[in-house]
């Protein structure tokens, strides 16, 4: 009985899709539907492949463990814009990067460069594209600038606060 069932929702389900797409294609608006999608589709390519050819140059000639080296050795402007650049050009989910992080910090690394990376995550280079495309290529790089400046202020706020942390518990002793 249950067999019999599952057969006529499933010739209903495929019924439906039928009427539906004979519907569909019974109109005149299909078409320009899928012009337009082949129209977006012909202005994204080309920032895509753009896009992928960074992330290839990127993949291969940034060694992620000397750019930790890099971030540990320089605490001053250039450390700051190697901690903004490496948290442009990480992937992945953000709970992965904790651990590393974790390490980082304990190696010495300064809570203002740890901020600036995960500050900086925000900006993602796989989405430019769609940004570029709805709002244009000069409201894209005044976003990414002002991004990348906010992290580098969010960055100097976060040593100083804690600075102050460190003071107070100092006095406190």
């Amino acid at each position: 009985m249950k067999e019999e069932t599952d057969n006529k929702t499933l010739y209903f389900m495929m019924g439906s899709i039928f009427l539906f797409l004979l519907v569909t294609f019974s109109t005149n608006s299909w078409d320009v539907s899928l012009n337009r999608f082949f129209s977006i589709i012909f202005d994204i390519i080309p920032i895509f492949i753009l896009v992928f050819i960074l992330f290839v140059l990127t993949d291969y000639f940034i060694d992620p463990k000397k750019l930790v080296k890099l971030i540990e050795k320089k605490h001053n402007a250039w450390g700051w814009f190697i901690a903004g650049f490496a948290g442009i050009i990480s992937t992945g989910p953000i709970y992965m990067w904790y651990p590393l992080l974790n390490e980082m910090q304990k190696n010495g690394v300064k809570n203002s460069l740890i901020s600036i990376f995960l500050y900086n995550r925000a900006i993602k280079p796989a989405l430019l594209p769609m940004l570029i495309f709805y709002f244009g290529l000069t409201y894209t790089i005044v976003l990414t600038v002002v991004m990348f400046s906010m992290s580098i202020l969010n960055g100097l706020v976060v040593e100083k606060i804690l600075d102050l942390e460190v003071i107070k518990s100092r006095k406190d002793l």
